[in-house]
């Protein structure tokens, strides 16, 4: 499948699935609060107590003290009203700032530039690997796109070694990776076909089907884009092609928890998901979390996130979720 930046037919993004589904509470909120019996009830009692109160200053038959027990009764129910409008009223902003966001995020996807030619390559179907690196046969159907890196001189990079040992020594505490986590995940040199250069630097995003054998070090993992032609591509590899990916999902003091990976500072270069791609680019850190909350610059999905800024893409700046932002891999 076409991993291009722009939209077209393209399926929701994860941020707006997740704000549909924000959308989605809100709206269930306000239906629950519009068909509560007893709003109805005390709107019905309301109107009971204002077609006896008394015109013209007229005592009803139980005198003074049975108008007091009607205005005490009727500023009760008045209270409740306007307790249950105030609800009305939060849901229905809620909800409007909600569908706004789902709109905004589309027409911000609608409106991105149409991808440059030294970015993004089509290429055939990555092959399944073998147990001992070697390539088996695959389809020669087309699939989708990598990345290619532009030439840059030296920079300050985050420490990433492909040595076997050193990888499980730093990943020790998350080892092995779980059925289901995500990864960043660097695909084997397609024989068939591509040059070195367009392979070194492709990284996509993949999730771990299963350890081999119960080894810590090597793992099936698959495509978390579906093939056109059927399933997802899987492979089997090792630590050596993988960086785990933070696991929103993981308790807050576990290993694989994003409280557990480095806060990237401005200037550090870094290995980040394009929004809307399955595809990991070469970024420079513009703001951190920690910068973003001094600013009060919130993510869409209200998640620590990094303000970004990805080689070969006009200087644009992107706000970009902690959890698809690892080290860069010095290949």
């Amino acid at each position: 499948m076409d991993r291009r930046r722009t939209p077209g037919n393209r399926p929701a993004s994860s941020e707006e699935v997740q704000c549909w589904s924000h959308a989605a509470s809100s709206i269930g909120s306000l239906n629950d609060v519009y068909a509560t019996a007893q709003t109805k009830e005390t709107i019905g009692r309301a109107n009971r107590l204002i077609a006896v109160w008394p015109e013209d200053d007229v005592l009803p038959v139980d005198g003074y003290e049975g108008l007091k027990r009607t205005a005490k009764k009727l500023m009760s129910a008045l209270n409740e009203i306007r307790q249950t409008s105030d609800r009305e009223v939060k849901a229905i902003d809620d909800t409007i700032e909600r569908l706004g966001v789902i709109m905004a995020l589309r027409k911000h996807s609608e409106a991105l530039p149409p991808p440059r030619d030294g970015r993004i390559r089509a290429r055939g179907d990555s092959p399944v690997v073998t147990a001992n690196g070697g390539a088996a046969s695959a389809p020669a159907t087309s699939r989708g796109v990598s990345i290619t890196l532009p030439a840059r001189s030296p920079a300050p990079m985050i420490p990433f070694s492909r040595d076997p040992k050193l990888r499980r020594e730093a990943l020790a505490k998350q080892l092995p990776l779980q059925e289901g986590r995500r990864v960043a995940f660097h695909p084997p040199q397609n024989k068939a076909g591509g040059s070195a250069t367009d392979e070194d630097n492709a990284w996509i995003m993949a999730i771990v089907v299963k350890s081999i054998n119960a080894d810590k070090n090597r793992y099936i993992v698959r495509d978390a884009e579906p093939s056109e032609a059927g399933p997802a591509v899987q492979y089997n590899t090792t630590l050596r092609g993988i960086i785990p990916l933070p696991d929103a999902d993981a308790p807050p003091a576990s290993a694989s928890h994003l409280n557990a990976y480095p806060e990237f500072t401005q200037g550090s270069a870094v290995l980040a998901l394009y929004p809307d791609t399955s595809c990991f680019y070469r970024a420079e850190v513009v703001a951190s979390p920690k910068d973003l909350a001094r600013e009060k610059v919130r993510s869409r999905i209200g998640v620590p996130s990094y303000k970004l800024k990805f080689d070969d893409d006009e200087n644009q700046e992107h706000i970009v979720p902690a959890h698809v932002v690892v080290e860069w891999p010095m290949v």
